[in-house]
């Protein structure tokens, strides 16, 4: 007997919701191996509360460079949410000092991760006095103690939680830290794990007039994400208030490539008293290069073929970044049509531009109980991560 999905249309708040239910549906081999697997119970994300269409950030910051001009406006990019430095009396935007960048990624982030974790847990129905455990990921930012630490105390959680923070590790690291919580989830079934990836991009940047910060400043956009995952929620089901929207997570995947260790980087800049990001023109041709070799290795002894996966959720990482995944993967555009549309819409969220793909799947109401998916990241190492789920 394994736990699946199923639509209720006649729910009273008069949308599509998914709820927990006990079937006797054939198990995957992974599933036969351990029963007790996770699955996400819940998704939410949040947003700071302006957004800027590209051209208007251009305008804002008074470039004019026709090179960086053209970078930002064929970027595939529409709008972005930004927290933007105050304007000056005279006009125009301040730039902040390296202290001032850093004060903003702990401001926003607390407020936009505490939004998004008391949405998540709202929309299954817990309470926050439930969660075990909470793993905060970001890369936009230092603080110490972490961001785990800030949100218990914002969140009133309980003192007892137990926490971990991913930081550094960049655009994949949503699905490192995924395999952390889940690996905690499956260790306490009955538990509800708690992920949050917040993501301050705004407060990482250099301003210098040259096409490396450039693509940089073109990209990123700011975003908060949480997912809530449990083993065996059935107890909780039986009192009546879980409500799920996600799937069985079977297995993970990663592929580091040590010969772009350089492609992604944060390098200090001492004439600007900042550190700065480097994105490698070959980014897009690297991840796409190795693409195919990660999702074989991922379906490997799972019984799941290439075929078999109904829904990819990619991370937003760029145009050519996208575009590159999709050849060397042979997808379609309807199959990348969320990592598309994020892209379009927030731009390069980093750690959690996937679940914001993932929350739009879901709002869609096309996954079947049953469907396979994949989940897929990369970032700075270079790294490609995977996961495979079963709806």
């Amino acid at each position: 007997m394994r736990l699946s999905v199923v639509h209720d249309r006649n729910s009273k708040k008069g949308g599509d919701e998914m709820t927990l239910t006990l079937s006797e549906t054939e198990a995957s081999p992974l599933e036969k191996r351990n029963r007790v697997l996770p699955r996400i119970v819940g998704i939410a994300t949040a947003t700071p509360p302006h957004s800027y269409a590209q051209s208007e950030l251009l305008d804002i910051f008074g470039i004019t460079d026709r090179r960086i001009r053209s970078l930002f406006m064929n970027s595939a990019i529409d709008r972005r949410f930004l927290t933007l430095p105050p304007e000056e009396p005279g006009g125009g935007r301040r730039v902040e000092t390296q202290g001032e960048l850093l004060r903003k990624h702990r401001t926003s982030s607390v407020e936009m991760g505490a939004r998004a974790v008391r949405e998540c847990v709202a929309r299954t129905g817990l309470d926050l006095s439930e969660i075990g455990y909470i793993c905060c990921v970001t890369t936009t930012g230092l603080l110490t103690p972490g961001l785990s630490a800030h949100l218990i105390k914002e969140l009133g959680l309980s003192v007892h939680t137990s926490r971990l923070d991913v930081v550094g590790m960049g655009c994949n690291a949503g699905l490192n830290g995924l395999n952390a919580v889940a690996g905690w989830a499956g260790a306490h079934p009955g538990r509800p794990a708690l992920m949050v990836c917040v993501e301050t991009c705004s407060a990482a940047y250099v301003f210098d007039g040259t096409m490396r910060t450039a693509v940089v400043n073109s990209l990123f956009g700011d975003g908060a994400a949480a997912v809530i995952l449990m083993a065996d929620p059935s107890g909780l089901l039986e009192e009546g208030h879980v409500r799920a929207e996600g799937p069985t997570i079977l297995k993970f995947s990663s592929c580091i490539i040590p010969d772009a260790i350089d492609a992604m980087r944060y390098d200090w800049d001492e004439d600007q008293g900042k550190f700065s990001f480097f994105l490698d023109r070959d980014v897009p041709y690297v991840v796409g290069a190795h693409a195919e070799l990660i999702i074989g290795r991922l379906l490997a002894d799972t019984g799941v073929r290439r075929s078999d996966i109904a829904h990819w959720i990619i991370h937003s990482g760029g145009k050519k970044v996208i575009d590159s995944v999709q050849i060397n993967l042979g997808l379609t555009r309807h199959d990348v049509r969320h990592t598309s549309g994020v892209l379009r819409d927030y731009g390069n969220l980093s750690s959690g531009s996937f679940l914001f793909s993932y929350e739009r799947l879901m709002a869609e109401g096309r996954v079947q109980p049953g469907d396979h998916g994949i989940f897929m990241t990369m970032g700075p190492g270079s790294t490609i991560e995977t996961a495979l789920v079963r709806y």
